[in-house]
């Protein structure tokens, strides 16, 4: 098992700089059946990564059941809501304490990724998640986004505990600034006290093939104390330990980095903009009652697609 640790600013959770990120297994990806999911996080924990990240949309619940019952070590759970009214805010939270089998999540996020302001454009969902944190069904409170701004918003305010913003070396994906932009953002944000926990370092799969050298460049940024990513293999799980604690082998990374990949589409988020459409070089995309499909025949994995798109919808898995 690792001893790798980091404070996750003041919260006083110690996890793991790899954070297990449960997105791809879930349905809106490779779609793993729970037992599938439950070894490759369980083979994690037992490594000893000790972060989950989830939320209601993925999916992932019953997987990190199965994975984490019976489990002697300890384990932070960290889930999101989308919600938009504070009833769907409580039945999220519900719904991971009864699915997860626990009392309290450790963190909770307002999902607020395309949000400029979270706090008022959620106000009633963020009112609601305060609540349920003095009730006790909450540790910490936290921010998943993919802005600038709303990192820069939530730094101010004492009730954000963590922030989870989207990061990456070219700023893919990033709403309104660039990857330098978000990275001092991050900086002042762990410098008043936030846990931060990176996601989209890979850009959703667009940085596989210099997966290394991209998951390097945000684990130095100041202020990352560690970074979600979504594997789908022990296998990964073992290069990604390596590499977050400075023993990567270069034969199994060359693997990874070389593996086949294709193009996924998650229906529930794309709006049908077309904008990827236009970013195709090889017209291998097209809308079909009003969502992006693929076509697979003609697709060259380029992932200028994914790049393109400003709901990060499109994966390379």
């Amino acid at each position: 098992m690792s001893s790798a640790r980091v404070v996750l600013g003041t919260t006083g959770l110690c996890i793991h700089p790899l954070v297990i990120g449960t997105l791809p297994m879930g349905p809106l990806q490779a779609n793993l059946d729970p037992a599938q999911g439950a070894r490759i996080i369980r083979h994690a924990l037992d490594r000893g990564a000790n972060l989950i990240d989830t939320a209601d949309m993925y999916g992932s619940y019953a997987h990190i059941r199965a994975a984490s019952d019976g489990f002697g070590g300890e384990v932070v759970f960290a889930s999101k809501t989308h919600a938009q009214t504070r009833e769907s805010a409580r039945e999220h939270v519900d719904r991971a304490l009864r699915m997860l089998h626990i009392e309290r999540l450790d963190i909770l996020h307002l999902h607020g990724a395309r949000l400029s302001d979270p706090f008022v454009e959620r106000g009633e969902v963020f009112d609601e998640i305060r609540r349920l944190r003095d009730k006790g069904k909450v540790r910490f409170l936290g921010l998943s986004t993919h802005r600038v701004g709303a990192v820069r918003k939530a730094t101010a305010r004492n009730d954000i505990d963590v922030i989870h913003p989207l990061i990456n070396r070219e700023g893919l994906g990033i709403m309104d600034g660039t990857a330098a932009e978000m990275a001092a953002a991050i900086a002042d944000a762990a410098a008043a006290g936030k846990g931060i926990y990176a996601m989209k370092a890979l850009a959703g799969g667009s940085f596989i093939r210099d997966a290394r050298a991209s998951l390097q460049w945000v684990r130095k940024l100041p202020g990352v104390h560690a970074i979600a990513v979504g594997m789908l293999s022990t296998r990964e799980v073992d290069a990604n330990l390596a590499l977050f604690e400075g023993d990567a082998e270069d034969e199994v990374w060359r693997a990874l980095e070389h593996r086949t990949r294709r193009i996924r589409i998650m229906e529930i988020l794309c709006k049908g903009c077309g904008a990827c459409i236009e970013a195709c070089p090889a017209n291998a995309i097209s809308l079909v009652n009003d969502r992006a499909r693929v076509h697979e025949a003609a697709c060259i994995l380029c992932g200028y697609c994914a790049s393109a798109c400003p709901e990060f919808a499109i994966r390379v898995v």
